[in-house]
């Protein structure tokens, strides 16, 4: 049976896991997904409060950060940024064999910094230091302040995942602050071989979110717009491709990459279906290109694995894409409106996962200061 993950990354994509645990990294389920072509591992704060919360793979730790007095927030830091070096360590043999191109970990600066430019800044520069490994990523949040932010750390060499980006024009941001990155560190005189980065278009959350405002306007029969569902997201993201291809060949680029930089890759995110109705696979076969990269949750992954179809299909029906939304501006559905809003429930919903996530270990680091130290008997 062919593997749809290698024969993905023969049309120039890279399929990476969406998830991260103790569990996985002990129990050598990342080796096993790297053997399968896995390539490279995001995580975030639900991923983390999902991970650490549920089950007891973190107690043993967590019961020696208590002993030692350890606060809530240097707890979490020292059990994610663990997880993270483990499967950085795990994952390098992948960026040496592909020249420092891929076998990426990303982890994302406090969600509390969305709006801080300086903020997350000094936090990416500190935590890439401390984890001291070529493939790690920061991620870094597509506000207005963060896109200073992204080029900054790129002038310097730090990795960067640009997440959360929902809008072809914050898209188009990410890319101006990595090309600015890259021009100021080439001025400098640094080299731009090693600087990596990653767009993380986010898509299944378009579909939910424009899809209900779909609904709304049939039910109040202005009209019936059945044929625009479940469109928008796919449509959005391959005309993102469709700048990101402009970018490449513009001699802006081409002049970075006569440096030898590399292509600041699109990664699709929110890949897994959220409407029943629809194709487990619908954020994933249509949005087959090269330089790309698609992050799965672990469900999406054994649907690609078990009946998904590869093709390069990033290129096609642009024009229906175009089509598409036109036809939502019709409707009256903004796309501004709708991105803008995604992107603020974006960060809402990373900082309410992380403070869930600090409270459930505060309580955790409570319990086990609670518990008497055995002693040895007399």
């Amino acid at each position: 049976m062919t593997n749809a993950v290698l024969e993905a990354q023969r049309h120039g994509q890279a399929i990476w896991m969406d998830y991260i645990s103790r569990e996985m990294l002990i129990s050598g389920e990342l080796e096993r997904l790297a053997l399968q072509g896995i390539s490279g591992v995001t995580s975030n704060p639900s991923i983390f409060e999902k991970a650490i919360a549920s089950g007891t793979d973190y107690d043993r730790d967590i019961k020696s950060l208590a002993r030692r007095n350890t606060g809530v927030k240097e707890a979490y830091e020292a059990l994610a940024l663990a997880d993270i070096a483990t499967a950085a360590d795990l994952l390098r043999p992948t960026y040496d064999m592909t020249d420092g191109r891929d076998g990426f970990v990303s982890l994302e600066v406090s969600p509390a910094l969305a709006r801080d430019t300086m903020g997350t800044v000094e936090e990416a520069r500190r935590l890439f230091a401390f984890l001291e490994r070529p493939n790690v990523m920061i991620k870094v949040p597509a506000t207005p302040e963060g896109m200073p932010a992204i080029r900054t750390l790129i002038s310097e060499g730090i990795n960067v995942n640009a997440t959360l980006i929902f809008s072809l024009n914050a898209y188009n941001q990410v890319r101006e602050a990595y090309l600015a990155g890259l021009e100021d560190r080439a001025r400098a005189g640094n080299d731009v071989t090693r600087t990596a980065s990653v767009a993380s278009f986010f898509v299944s959350r378009v579909d939910t979110a424009v899809d209900a405002l779909l609904q709304e306007r049939t039910k109040q029969g202005k009209a019936t717009l059945q044929g625009l569902l479940g469109k928008a997201a796919v449509a959005n993201a391959r005309l993102a491709y469709q700048d990101f291809l402009a970018l490449v060949r513009s001699p802006r680029f081409q002049e970075l990459r006569r440096l030898g930089a590399q292509v600041q890759r699109p990664l699709w995110a929110s890949t897994s279906t959220k409407n029943p109705a629809y194709s487990d696979l619908l954020y994933v076969e249509p949005l087959i290109g090269m330089h790309t990269v698609n992050t799965m949750p672990p469900a999406t992954l054994s649907a690609l694995l078990d009946h998904g179809r590869v093709a390069p299909t990033l290129e096609q029906g642009v024009d229906e894409a175009r089509a598409v939304m036109a036809g939502l501006d019709a409707a009256g559905v903004s796309m501004a409106q709708v991105t803008d809003k995604l992107l603020a429930e974006g960060v809402k919903a990373f900082a309410d996962s992380f403070d869930k996530l600090l409270a459930n270990l505060e309580q955790k680091l409570a319990a086990f200061q609670a518990r008497p130290v055995p002693t040895a008997a007399a």
